[in-house]
């Protein structure tokens, strides 16, 4: 008897830790649209980021520059560009309502205007979720410094 209240408590302890550590739907949700943003940029899917990024979309590259929604679709489609290869890592998602903000690590190889941008970039993205979808309204990444 004793062992079968044990067994079931040590299910149940297990089963409370495994699901803590487990990602919510909007979780993963949002982990699925970082990873579906870098493909539309290796496939230069400019019709998904147009949906993807929200009309006041503003990012910040690693040298503080800015690109509005209009800039960026543009770099995507440009001569020079291109987006090889990418890999997310170290994601945490944040859920504030309406609201969620990423923050993790891309390490990808990729030139931009002709120019090599490879390297491995800590970045803060911000989501909303807008008539029953998320989109993008800022995001800024920093090269992380060779060592």
């Amino acid at each position: 008897m004793h062992r079968t209240i044990a067994a079931a408590f040590v299910a149940l302890f297990c089963i409370a830790v495994l699901g803590a550590q487990g990602q919510s739907s909007v979780e993963r949700d949002i982990v699925k649209l970082e990873n579906d943003w870098g493909t539309a940029w290796q496939k230069k899917d400019a019709a998904f980021l147009q949906k993807l990024f929200a009309d006041e979309y503003l990012s910040t590259d690693n040298e503080g520059a800015t690109y509005t929604k209009a800039q960026d679709l543009a770099n995507v489609a440009a001569l020079g560009t291109s987006v090889t290869s990418f890999a997310l890592s170290d994601m945490k998602v944040h859920v504030y309502g309406d609201t969620a903000i990423v923050t993790g690590l891309n390490t990808t190889k990729q030139t931009l205007k002709g120019k090599d941008t490879s390297g491995a970039y800590r970045f803060t993205d911000v989501f909303v979720k807008r008539d029953g979808r998320w989109q993008v309204v800022a995001t800024q990444g920093s090269l992380v410094a060779k060592k």
